[in-house]
Parts: structure tokens; C-alpha cells; sequence
């Protein structure tokens, strides 16, 4: 519904939504599963096999994204290790690799992957969520971070290593759950007693994927962050976006996490 624009840029693909949790029929605002937790069984797979994925971490769950053009290798890839239903009509309908068949493709063999650069700015973010019925009272501040407080650095080299600072406010409404990630300066011009976090209150540290944007074509990149993670035993929430794929872990363990990271990417080289 949205005009075209000059000012609009739309990827040419159509994506599928994952989600991934312990049984195939459980509701939504399941425990979410993490993305360090299906590095190993979901997102190394479907690297291996060639495709290409988007992930969106929120408050309640995880999602992974496809091509539907994919959707015959996904299935095919991940029918040994889970069962996969689709939604018909609001109902969840078994899918078997019969139903895919035509068109599947036997994957390449597998290439090794690009390592791209990480970079690790001093912000510090905060994962929330609101109940809808109080999204009313902050929708004004909402609107007013997402559009007009903060100008984009088009000054900013895109090859930068060094971000003292990021500027990042991801906003998610997905079947009634809200889920927001913003740093936490910003937060302190929210009402306290609206925004919604675990009860421990921590707070995150980011990682950025990529020193310069990202295409939708390559496989691999979510993996290069999950699996050390997933190894390591860390937890991360994970967000691509159209440009750059953007890992938030627990602050207390960013310096570990950039260590592991280094020590991929120097013995992939």
C-alpha cells in the first residue's frame, strides 16, 4: 500500500516467517527459544545449504526469516530435526517434504563463509515490552524518538571501526506482542512504570555485523555470530535489519564475546 518513493528502498525477495519453539502447537508468548539455542540445529543447517536468513529477536520469541523461494531446501533441511507445521486459515497444518518436492534443489557444497567485521559501540541498551493497552500513553514519545529526535550519521564513515556511540530504536508489533529495544538514555524519557523488562533490569551491549551493508544473498552471517555464542553458552538477541545485523548481549559479557568473535574471524583468515 505504500507509494513508490525515490526515497524507498525494497529488497526484491519475499521472506517467510520461522518460529521456532519447544512444541510445534505452542501459543504464542511461548519462552522464547534464543538464537544462541538454535545456532546448532536451525541456523548453521541453513547456512550450510545456501540460504540466506534474516533474524528478529523480541521480548516474547524468535524469528527466522526466509526466501520463499527457499522454503523447498528449509524444509528439506530442517524435516530430520523438527516437526513443521504451516498456518492454514489460522490453523497449523503438518508439512511433510512430499508437499515441497517440486522445484527442491540439491544443495552445493557447502563454501566457507565470509567473516565480516564486527564493531562493538559503548552504548548501553535496555529490552522492553509494554502491554497494548498502555501503548496510548507513550505513543507521542514514541513518535517523537522514532522520527525526530535523532538525525541519521550520513557523515559517519561507513567503514568506521571505532563507534564511541550507535544511534538504534528497533519498535516491533507482532500479534499484539510489543517488544522495543532502545538505549538507555532514551529510555529515561519514558514512564518507568509502562515499560516492561525481566526482573533483573540488565542491560545490553551491542554487537554490529558487517562494515558496510550487508546484502541478502550471502549465508552465514547470523551463524558467524550464534555458533561461537551457542558455544560459549552465551545468550544474544539478534536483529537484522536492512542494512546491518545487530547482536545485543549481557553487558557483563561483551569483553568475552568480542574475544570469541576475534578469534573466529583470525582463524578463518
Amino acid at each position: 500500500e505504500l507509494p513508490p518513493s525515490e526515497f524507498m528502498q525494497v529488497a526484491d525477495s519475499t521472506w517467510l516467517v520461522l518460529s521456532v519453539v519447544s512444541n510445534g502447537r505452542e501459543l504464542p508468548g511461548c519462552q522464547a527459544t534464543g538464537v544462541t539455542k538454535i545456532a546448532r540445529s536451525v541456523i548453521a543447517p541453513l547456512a550450510e545449504h545456501h540460504v540466506s536468513v534474516l533474524m528478529l529477536s523480541t521480548y516474547q520469541t524468535d524469528f527466522i526469516l526466509v526466501r520463499e523461494r527457499d522454503l523447498p531446501v528449509v524444509i528439506h533441511t530442517l524435516a530430520g530435526e523438527f516437526d513443521i507445521y504451516k498456518e492454514e486459515g489460522g490453523e497449523c497444518v503438518p508439512v511433510t517434504c512430499d508437499d515441497v518436492s517440486n522445484g527442491f534443489l540439491k544443495p552445493k557444497p557447502p563454501a566457507s563463509p565470509t567473516l565480516h567485521p564486527v564493531q562493538s559501540p559503548q552504548t548501553r541498551f535496555c529490552v522492553l515490552t509494554v502491554a497494548p493497552d498502555t501503548l496510548p500513553a507513550i505513543a507521542t514519545m514514541l513518535i517523537d524518538v522514532l522520527f525526530y529526535s535523532h538525525s541519521p550519521p550520513w557523515d559517519a564513515a561507513a567503514g568506521s571501526q571505532d563507534l564511541d556511540s550507535i544511534t538504534f530504536f528497533s519498535f516491533s508489533l507482532i500479534e499484539g506482542y510489543i517488544s522495543i529495544v532502545m538505549d538507555a538514555e532514551t529510555q529515561k524519557r519514558f514512564p518507568s512504570d509502562l515499560l516492561l523488562t525481566s526482573s533483573t533490569g540488565e542491560l545490553w551491549r551491542m554487537v554490529r555485523i558487517g562494515g558496510q551493508p550487508l546484502g541478502f544473498d550471502e549465508c552465514g552471517i547470523v551463524a558467524q555470530i550464534a555458533e561461537p555464542l551457542a558455544a560459549a553458552d552465551i545468550s544474544a538477541y539478534y536483529i537484522s535489519t536492512f542494512n546491518f545485523d545487530h547482536a545485543l548481549v549481557p553487558e557483563e559479557g561483551i569483553a568475552e564475546v568480542i574475544q570469541l568473535l576475534q578469534q573466529r574471524q583470525e582463524s578463518g583468515r
